[in-house]
């Protein structure tokens, strides 16, 4: 089953990434520094931050749809992240080597289902969601941490 998966449009937070610490404070988001790789995952670039990059963490409201499984969690993104590359039939970097929660949605926004990757490659769970007629998309999770990691969308 094919699937594609691209970083979160930077759009949404260039007009934060100038702003003062204070700024920031005043919206609940924190500027940080990337002080190990991996341990910064990009929501945007889908990479790890290199040691010594800024990123800000921040509350994004994942899954927006108005059912009881309307989601928000905290989220790395980098300052210096300007597009949002697509993979197709792959998995980006941030997603490798990581243990995964996959939550599967319909297309009213109802979770219909859900799975672990646990091995750090989630492309045959993928592939077997989206092999669900009722699977419209699926938001993928780090186990661990529980925080946002990517969409993946019918091919």
């Amino acid at each position: 089953m094919s699937f594609s998966i691209t970083g979160l449009d930077p759009a949404a937070f260039t007009p934060l990434f100038g702003l003062s610490d204070r700024a920031l404070a005043d919206r609940g988001i924190v500027r940080v520094t990337a002080t190990a790789k991996p341990g910064f995952p990009c929501r945007i670039t889908l990479e790890d931050a290199e040691p010594g990059e800024t990123l800000l963490l921040l509350n994004y409201e994942s899954h927006t749809a108005d059912t009881p499984y309307r989601s928000a969690c905290a989220i790395y993104v980098r300052e210096s992240a300007r597009e949002a590359p697509a993979w197709h039939d792959a998995v980006p970097p941030v997603m490798r080597g990581r243990p995964l929660a996959l939550r599967l949605f319909d297309d009213a926004g109802m979770l219909v289902g859900a799975d672990l990757a646990l091995d750090g490659d989630p492309t045959g769970k993928i592939e077997a969601a989206l092999a669900r007629e009722d699977v419209a998309h699926i938001d993928v999770h780090n186990a661990a941490h529980g925080c946002f990691a990517a969409r993946v969308n019918r091919g």
